[in-house]
């Protein structure tokens, strides 16, 4: 399951302008020139999870399950009830029959522990670097996806649609559009409320106007307009002539919008990303139902999660058209690991996220998180892996953009993961060498100073030290090691008394130790 590697910048843009559910955006060139497979016809799904959802509610470790009957004595859901993932140390939430069976069938990549250094916990500003792709200090106008789509076709939004490019390049099933697909110039989704119930918009005509000083305004109405009209058209014309095949999808708001999306993927529409979203994962109270904490507002919410993501890879099955889909959820971050006193759960760091599709290498990414009896009330869950190295993965692997593009997208390098394989395909993965083995630090607890020691295969190399709420301390190393036995001495007199990280990342892989800096 250790399946990893490492690989290597913003913009003024105008904010959407909805008309009648579907965005208007002003229109203007970018510096992007065109580089990519305009030809691919592979489709990404991103699920939100907004909120901030609870991992260690539904991907439990089984082994530290004592500990966090301790730290959530009044959430923990029964080990007797949890979906146990053979061979991985994990369980699922019970309420996730739906991912469990993806899992079997080899249809599931769970990825652990995702965040980013110096983590926000401001919902607004966290959700702003997830669909930026910013570092948590900068701010950016531009949304990952809408970089990407702003290397390849630059003059977005003036000359589009056209022959060659007839349909929207990304869809929002909602009513408002996608920051991840913010470019340059404008947003490159459109939101649909309905493609049931989808109206032509007047295109003003004769205003004065159109000669005075507000004349640029009004041209650039009727040009978006315009293009809204013909959008909405060929989004009408693929709803209409597609049809669902599973007889899984539920009466809820998700599944509702995977049908959409699956029926208008079978329609014919050639629209490259699909967003949607499911809210209510702010638990801080109610989480849990009182006397019964296998149910409650989290054990819904991943019911609908669960069955609404099997449902839409049902369909896709049946439509013969799985191996053209990808599916993700995310979520701005995950809950502490330490339980509130409303049954609930507050703002925390890391989080599971899962990539899903006939595509993806089976499995779980990454080490099962540990649980220590004496957190703090603010501690979370540390990060395992950087969310840029997720959508790295999928901009090169998925979407198939060279990886000097992908840099350009992400502001730097990212940690190439395995999630993806070449389709289609029978194999059911590869091992990789573990990178990094005997990883000890010591003492622990200690006083003044630490000493960190590992064995490595060697490579690229970069060594930091968190505190317990994702902060990042401090860079310890960040170079190029031999194979070997390497050990770095800390001192650390300075540090504040409390629980720390040190996170090894190595080109394959990477390594997470608690430590306590006693008072």
């Amino acid at each position: 399951m250790k399946r990893r590697n490492f690989i290597k910048s913003g913009t003024i843009v105008s904010a959407p302008l909805l008309v009648g559910g579907i965005p208007v955006s002003a229109v203007a060139e970018n510096a992007f020139s065109s580089f990519l497979n305009p030809d691919s016809d592979r489709i990404l799904v991103l699920i939100q999870l907004a909120g901030g959802n609870d991992g260690l509610n539904c991907v439990v470790p089984l082994s530290e399950y004592s500990n966090l009957t301790q730290v959530r004595p009044e959430i923990v859901i029964p080990e007797n009830s949890l979906i146990e993932l053979d061979g991985t140390g994990l369980g699922f939430h019970p309420s996730m029959q739906g991912l469990h069976q993806l899992h079997e069938s080899g249809n599931l990549c769970t990825v652990q522990s995702v965040a980013y250094p110096n983590q926000n916990r401001s919902h607004f500003r966290s959700t702003d670097i997830w669909n930026t792709a910013s570092a948590a200090d900068q701010f950016v106008a531009t949304g990952w996806l809408g970089r990407y789509f702003d290397a390849y076709y630059a003059d977005f939004p003036a000359a589009y649609p056209n022959a060659d490019c007839p349909d929207p390049f990304a869809l929002t099933i909602g009513s408002s559009v996608s920051e991840t697909c913010q470019g340059i110039a404008g947003n490159f989704s459109l939101a649909v409320l309905d493609p049931n119930n989808l109206s032509q918009l007047s295109t003003p005509v004769g205003n004065d106007m159109a000669t005075g000083c507000y004349a640029d305004k009004l041209t650039f109405l009727n040009k978006t307009i315009e293009q809204t009209n013909k959008y909405g058209g060929v989004i009408q014309n693929a709803n209409d002539l597609g049809t669902n095949m599973s007889d899984l999808y539920g009466f809820d708001e998700l599944s509702e919008k995977l049908k959409t999306v699956a029926r208008l993927i079978k329609g014919g529409l050639r629209t490259k990303i699909y967003i949607v979203s499911l809210g209510g994962f702010d638990t801080h109270a109610d989480q849990v139902f009182d006397g019964n904490t296998a149910s409650g507002t989290h054990a819904e919410l991943m019911r609908e999660l669960s069955e609404s993501i099997a449902a839409f890879q049902d369909d896709l099955i049946k439509m013969q058209i799985d191996n053209r889909v990808v599916g993700m959820t995310y979520s701005e971050f995950g809950r502490r690991i330490r339980q509130n006193g409303s049954f609930g759960t507050d703002h925390g760091t890391a989080a599971p996220l899962w990539v899903f599709g006939s595509c993806v290498w089976p499995g779980v990414i990454g080490d099962n998180v540990e649980v220590s009896p004496d957190v703090d009330q603010n501690e979370g869950v540390p990060m395992q892996y950087d969310f840029r190295s997720v959508y790295g993965s999928i901009l090169t692997d998925w979407l198939e953009v060279e990886e000097s593009i992908v840099r350009d997208v992400l502001f730097g390098d990212f940690q190439k993961l395995n999630i993806l394989k070449a389709c289609p395909t029978t194999s059911t993965g590869e091992e990789v060498a573990e990178p990094i083995t005997h990883f000890e630090v010591h003492p622990n607890p200690f006083s003044d100073s630490f000493r960190i020691e590992f064995e490595s295969t060697g490579g690229r190399t970069h060594i930091s030290l968190f505190d317990s709420v994702g902060g990042l301390v401090r860079v310890l190393a960040d170079r190029t090691i031999g194979q070997g036995s390497h050990n770095i001495t800390l001192e650390a007199s300075d540090l504040a008394a409390g629980a720390y990280y040190v996170r090894i990342q190595s080109e394959s892989g990477q390594k997470l130790k608690r430590l306590v800096k006693m008072k």
